[in-house]
């Protein structure tokens, strides 16, 4: 994530830059121009193991570092599509590799995506997007990012077809789409391909930092802080709850509407508190709703905090069930658990009577306009 970001997340939740400083480890060298590729054993999304003899035919080899959750990468992913598709047909190959501890990547850095980085989430991405190159999973032990030495995602390393390092950067200087091409990755596998050195031969690299196993502790700090903050219980009438659904503020409003009696409601409960901790840096905000009779008020408060639902939470307080229903959305058949996303000005983008599809339901949130994948 980008060190902006999460110096903000890390102030929201109390936990000091100096405290992330405190580690006896020291990131890895990135590998020097002229050096020799580093070999590597790694699996694909296509469940098969790749290496560089894998590639031996190549005239070019582009190894790319990525990484599903990065705003930075996805800005990046159609480009090395279009590259990968531009010089096919030269003997160039491309392979990405994706080398995130993902003990070490926290919720709130998932603040621009649907997918974290184990290899379950980067096989759905390789076919959301299609993906025209392999894209291997080296989160397990980082062996091969501790020989490469990739500072941020995406980083790009080029070599030549005798396997030396050639360019070792950015892709281009232009990080939202549309506005760059690839023009350094292109100029670099250029002038490898003409038989030449590549000028520049390094850049500088803008993106996310590589999440080394090793600081996993700064995501223990942060959940300690999210397990110590406060839970609470409001009561809403009907009026309230038509003025909850109008959404008048300024931010994307997620609603679940549930029940401590209803088996799915609770099972599904923990899915909305790691959607509000990865969305909550952003403009969106989620709000728990509960049908329990009011006389269940102490029993609903104790399982809300048993999830840690620092979030907003509200019980209704009428007796009649059916004004709740008409109240939230006169559509709603009535049955538990119901979940509405709703922009300011209360139009209702996603509804959902029953279980949600959390990936299908994250998709909906950082699709939406308000919120995005990029910076």
């Amino acid at each position: 994530m980008r060190i902006n970001h999460l110096i903000f997340t890390l102030a929201l939740f109390g936990l000091s830059i100096c405290s992330m400083a405190q580690t006896t480890h020291e990131e890895p060298v990135t590998l020097t121009i002229g050096r020799q590729a580093p070999d590597f054993n790694l699996k694909g999304t296509d469940g098969k193991m790749y290496s560089l003899k894998t590639f031996s035919k190549a005239k070019v080899l582009v190894v790319i570092f990525s990484a599903n959750h990065c705003p930075t990468a996805q800005a990046y992913e159609d480009r090395i599509i279009a590259i990968t598709n531009d010089y096919k047909s030269k003997g160039v190959e491309v392979v990405a590799i994706s080398s995130n501890n993902t003990q070490a990547l926290n919720l709130a850095e998932l603040g621009y995506t649907d997918l974290s980085d184990t290899y379950d989430e980067m096989i759905i991405r390789y076919h959301d997007k299609n993906f025209n190159f392999p894209y291997l999973f080296d989160g397990g032990d980082q062996k091969t990012a501790l020989d490469y030495g990739p500072v941020a995602t995406p980083h790009a390393f080029v070599f030549d077809s005798e396997r030396k390092l050639k360019y070792e950067g950015r892709i281009d200087a232009f990080e939202k789409p549309g506005t760059g091409k690839g023009e350094d990755l292109r100029n670099a596998i250029d002038a490898v391909l003409a038989g030449g050195n590549p000028n520049p031969a390094t850049t500088k690299v803008f993106g996310c930092s590589m999440k080394w196993s090793w600081k996993k502790e700064y995501t223990d700090q942060l959940y300690k802080k999210w397990a110590a903050l406060p839970v609470s219980l409001d009561e809403l009438s009907a009026d309230g709850i038509k003025e909850l659904i109008q959404n008048k503020g300024q931010k994307l409003r997620l609603i679940n509407v549930w029940a401590t009696w209803c088996g799915p409601c609770t099972m599904e409960f923990p899915d909305f508190i790691t959607i509000d901790r990865m969305y909550r840096g952003r403009d969106f905000e989620f709000i728990s709703l509960s049908a329990d009779k009011h006389e269940r008020k102490d029993k609903v408060l104790a399982f809300l905090k048993g999830q840690e639902a620092s979030n907003k939470n509200y019980i209704f307080t009428g007796s009649d069930i059916y004004q709740l229903i008409e109240a939230v959305d006169p559509n709603w058949k009535g049955a538990l658990p119901y979940t509405l996303l709703i922009e300011p000005g209360g139009k209702i983008v996603y509804h959902q009577q029953g279980p949600i599809d959390p990936l299908k339901l994250k998709k909906a949130i950082v699709d939406h306009p308000m919120i995005g994948r990029y910076f």
